[in-house]
Formats: C-alpha cells, sequence, structure tokens
C-alpha cells in the first residue's frame, strides 16, 4: 500500500485580485527541504503590505509566477527536518526566516526555508517577534544604513531625518534604528500614535492630518538630510522644499510617478534626490536585528494577532492601512 504524506493547514489564492474572502483555506502536503533547505514547524507569520499587492498583480507577470499562491514570507518556527548540505541547523531549533518572494508558502503550519536566510532565535525573542522583523526590519535597516549611511553605533556625523508612517510597520523600526544611530528624528503618523512613536525615540512627531503634518514642516525648522519615506500620496513638491541641499527622498515603495521623479532627478544633476530602495534581503542582516531585540535595543510593536483559520481577517487589517506596528498570524 502507498505510503499516505503528512498534510497540513495552508492558506492561498489562485488569481490575481479579489479580496480577503478569496483566500482559499485547503489541506496539502507538507513540503519537503531539498538541498541547502530546513523544513519549519511555524509559530508565527508576519504581514507585509508587499503580500497582497502582489496579488493585485502590482508585479504582474512576474510575482507570483504561477498558480496558486501561498502569500507570507516572514515566518519564526521551529526546526523539524534538514534537507542535505545543511550545516548551521539541526531539529529542535527555534529559528526566524524570510522566504523568496517567487515562491511564497507562509500562510501554512509548515514552510520551507533556504538556510542562508534563516537564523537562530534566542529565547529573549519571541515567536511574534521574530516573525516581524525580516522585510519591515531589513527594509528600515537598508534605508538607513546603506542609502542614507547611518552608522548605528553613533559615530556618524549628526542627520536630520524624516519618517513617514513611522507608527507602521517599516515605520516604527526606523524610528529606533535612526536613533540608535544617534539621528535626529522627526516623524509622521496619525493622532492616536503620536505618544507611541515618541516613546520609540523620535524628537518631533506630526500629526499627517494637520496642515503642518500634510506639508511635512519640522517645528523646529530643521531641513531633512534624509527621509524614509512609508506612506503614500506624497508628491515631490510636498519633500522638495523640506530637504537639504543635498537632502534624499528614500522611497520604500517606489511607484511609476516616483521612478520617473528618480529618472528626472538625475537626468537634470539635482542635488536633491528620490531614491528607489528595493530589498535585498540577506541573513546576516537578519541576524543582526534579532541581536538587537535580544540586547533590548529594538522593540516590535504588535498591532494584532489572528489564527490561521481567521487569515482573511488579518488580510483585510493589513489592506485597511492603518495597523500600528505588525499584523501577526498564528497557525
Amino acid at each position: 500500500m502507498a505510503e499516505t504524506k503528512p498534510t497540513m493547514h495552508a492558506v492561498r489564492y489562485e488569481s490575481y485580485g479579489g479580496g480577503p474572502a478569496g483566500l482559499k483555506h485547503v489541506d496539502i502536503p507538507v513540503p519537503a527541504p531539498k538541498k541547502g533547505e530546513v523544513l519549519l514547524k511555524l509559530e508565527a507569520i508576519s504581514i507585509n503590505p508587499v503580500d497582497w499587492k502582489l496579488r493585485k498583480g502590482m508585479l504582474r507577470p512576474v510575482l507570483p509566477p504561477k498558480f496558486p499562491h501561498i502569500p507570507a514570507t516572514d515566518l519564526a518556527g521551529e526546526v523539524v527536518k534538514v534537507g542535505p548540505a545543511v550545516k548551521k541547523f539541526k531539529p529542535g531549533d527555534k529559528v526566524v526566516a524570510i522566504l523568496n518572494h517567487f515562491k511564497g508558502g507562509g500562510f501554512a503550519e509548515f514552510a520551507v526555508a533556504n538556510e542562508s536566510l534563516t537564523v537562530a532565535r534566542p529565547p529573549e525573542v519571541s515567536a511574534p517577534e521574530g516573525a516581524s522583523l525580516a522585510v519591515a526590519g531589513l527594509t528600515a535597516l537598508q534605508a538607513l544604513t546603506q542609502a542614507a549611511g547611518v552608522k548605528l553605533n553613533g559615530s556618524g556625523p549628526l542627520k536630520n531625518i524624516l519618517i513617514t508612517a513611522a507608527s507602521g510597520g517599516v515605520g516604527h523600526y526606523a524610528v529606533q534604528l535612526a536613533k540608535l544611530g544617534n539621528a535626529h528624528v522627526t516623524a509622521t503618523c496619525g493622532a492616536r500614535n503620536i505618544d507611541l512613536v515618541k516613546s520609540l525615540g523620535a524628537d518631533e512627531v506630526l500629526d499627517y492630518k494637520t496642515p503642518e503634518g500634510a506639508a511635512l514642516k519640522s517645528p523646529s525648522g530643521k531641513k531633512y538630510d534624509f527621509v524614509v519615506h512609508c506612506a503614500n500620496d506624497f508628491p515631490w513638491s510636498v519633500f522638495e522644499p523640506n530637504l537639504s541641499e543635498c537632502g534624499k527622498v528614500i522611497d520604500i515603495t517606489p511607484n511609476a510617478s516616483a521612478m520617473l521623479t528618480f529618472a528626472l532627478k538625475k537626468l537634470t544633476f539635482s542635488k536633491k534626490q528620490l531614491v528607489p530602495l528595493l530589498l535585498t534581503a540577506k541573513g546576516e542582516n537578519l541576524e543582526f536585528l534579532v541581536k538587537l531585540v535580544k540586547e533590548g535595543k529594538l522593540k516590535t510593536v504588535i498591532d494584532s494577532q489572528y489564527p490561521l483559520s481567521k487569515a482573511e481577517d488579518a488580510w483585510a487589517k493589513s489592506i485597511n492601512g492603518h495597523a500600528t506596528g505588525k499584523i501577526i498570524v498564528e497557525p
């Protein structure tokens, strides 16, 4: 008699478009790790806006490459099996991992991750904290250290930095990392989150619905050396008068308009630039963020937690766009 393969609960979609109700709950075989991969029993999964934007066809026809597709890439869990040539991990190890967006696989009870994008999770870091770090934390880290040149040991020159949507997933990490780098941070958020963003270290906080907040003007009159732009609907004309002579806007979700601005500023040799940022995930950077959480230097704000059986509710909450911090799904 043929051996019965173990199955797992997963949530997937079968085409572009459609709302949260279009997510399908299915039972499918547990994936097997290939060379250089580890099989994880998941404990926490974090949603990012890119997950549902891909479903809307943001990178069509590149991503996802085929249907059905299991979304979500940011995970924490326990290693249950290792593939050939895996050296860093063994069954029983607690880890944090980021999956490839081409493959996805996060909305499930088990997932296969590449060893190079999997890092150990110490007891001081909870599964929800660990799962929250990948896309959001790495994007904030890349924006500040690579695009803005902030040195997180505080040794570099003082930079004035604006962070928009500072109570969101990327924004709340960016505020904390910028302060580790001894920057002066101005932040924007909704009125209900002003105290939270101040508690994360922001020097000045603007309510984005006020005239001052909409104009992005620093209360102290400072010009921004860098903007980590995590929000939507701010044209270049709003940023430009608030930038220092060589100020740069780092756009973490560049659209067609942003790319046009980027090209025009390059062509005209403008000192003020728009810099589109595309995340390059690296295991050593994820390991660095986990270490910061362990040491109490970086904290994760959890907006809400949902069971995998209610994944569509978590999906809808993310689409709504007003989450404070990270949304977690738990198998």
